[in-house]
């Protein structure tokens, strides 16, 4: 047997061992990755790929939300995979929404903060989504609002509190992230929510609270405990 047809049954051998283990729920993280990346790399070992992702984007939110260009950016990984790997994200951003639309949309905050990690994690500048619900709480639309820069993004208050009016919302959050780890909200944040609030309570539209998505953490402006106090 050729050094090539030894490498590809030692491969195939490994890869029905992944699959296996993944069924038997014994799978480590980057595991996991590296078998999602069998199926858009067939012929090569996709081990080393797997371990550099989660070492550059540090877990598999920020992966499944970085862009195209900075997947591709790790050596090995082309823009088909990359393009595989955004087309999982997308399932599951899809799978979340219906769910948020069939229920109260804080009624499982553990999936609402895995919904905006997914949406959000791994972005390389700052982007604002306003999410609008109806009078259950119940999701409307995940609008993209704005996108900005690595530690800016803007708030058209007018143009937010239109579009509630023409989509019956009775509710409303924002969710941005920060790209610097471990940030909490700007003051220029909590300014703007505020004043936001206030043009939508005088047409009887709450806003619901804003979060802030950094370093896999999601940070609620009405739980910080400065605000509470107030």
């Amino acid at each position: 047997m050729s050094d090539e047809s030894n490498d590809l049954s030692l491969r195939s051998g490994h890869r029905e061992r992944l699959r296996q283990n993944f069924l038997d729920g014994n799978l480590a993280k980057y595991e996991t990755l590296e078998l999602l990346l069998t199926y858009a790399i067939p012929r090569r070992d996709v081990r080393p790929l797997a371990r550099m992702l989660y070492k550059k984007f540090g877990g598999m939110f920020p992966i499944l939300s970085a862009s195209i260009d900075d997947l591709c950016s790790v050596r090995g990984m082309g823009r088909n995979a990359a393009i595989f790997i955004k087309v999982v994200q997308k399932i599951l951003l899809d799978g979340y929404e219906s769910k948020m639309a069939e229920q109260r949309i804080f009624q499982d905050r553990e999936q609402f903060n895995n919904f905006c990690r997914l949406e959000l994690g791994g972005k390389p500048v700052e982007e604002l989504h306003v999410i609008y619900m109806d009078e259950e709480g119940r999701l409307i639309e995940d609008q993209l609002h704005s996108v900005g820069s690595y530690n800016t993004s803007s708030v058209f208050d007018t143009e937010i509190v239109k579009h509630a009016i023409a989509l019956n919302a009775r509710s409303v959050a924002l969710v941005h992230n920060h790209p610097r780890p471990n940030s909490s909200f700007s003051n220029q944040d909590i300014a703007v929510t505020r004043k936001l609030e206030s043009q939508l309570a005088a047409l009887g539209i709450q806003l619901y609270d804003h979060f802030v998505v950094s370093g896999g953490i999601v940070y609620s402006l009405k739980e910080l405990p400065q605000l509470q106090s107030q």
